[in-house]
């Protein structure tokens, strides 16, 4: 007596976030590309700033990872000279060159998976929408690494 039926609309999720980018899931249905809200100066200012800014910490972060590796190579090669290490020449020999052959077998089947491919194709379309910010980016990016 009296039972009213309720009715649901489904809506498929994986459809729905098949056809939107990412940084919309994430910011907003209504932000677009950088160029359809700042100007060309705000663009290249914050592409600039922040490539600096990753330029920068690359430089630190490389110079420290090479005097690392630098280093205990250096270290490796005094304990090896004084004999305190002994090193199997043949067994490294004979592990280089199986690397070789393997980097041979992957690199010889040159093809994409399709989820990377998507995302490579992602990534296109957002440097084509925001061509100013990537240059101003590129840009600040090199002079951070000269810095």
């Amino acid at each position: 007596a009296g039972v009213k039926e309720d009715t649901f609309n489904v809506l498929d999720l994986a459809e729905y976030t098949k056809n939107r980018p990412w940084w919309r899931k994430i910011f907003a249905p209504n932000s677009g590309s950088s160029a359809e809200k700042y100007n060309v100066a705000t663009q290249l200012l914050i592409g600039g700033v922040t490539g600096w800014c990753t330029g920068f910490i690359f430089q630190k972060v490389g110079k420290l990872a090479a005097t690392a590796v630098g280093g205990g190579f250096f270290l490796l090669q005094i304990a090896n000279h004084t004999g305190y290490i002994k090193v199997d020449w043949k067994l490294v020999e004979r592990d280089v060159n199986k690397a070789k052959q393997q980097l041979k077998f992957h690199s010889s089947g040159n093809k994409m998976s399709p989820e990377v491919k998507s995302k490579v194709d992602e990534v296109i379309i957002f440097l084509k929408k925001n061509v100013i910010l990537t240059g101003g980016f590129a840009g600040g990016f090199l002079l951070g690494m000269a810095s």
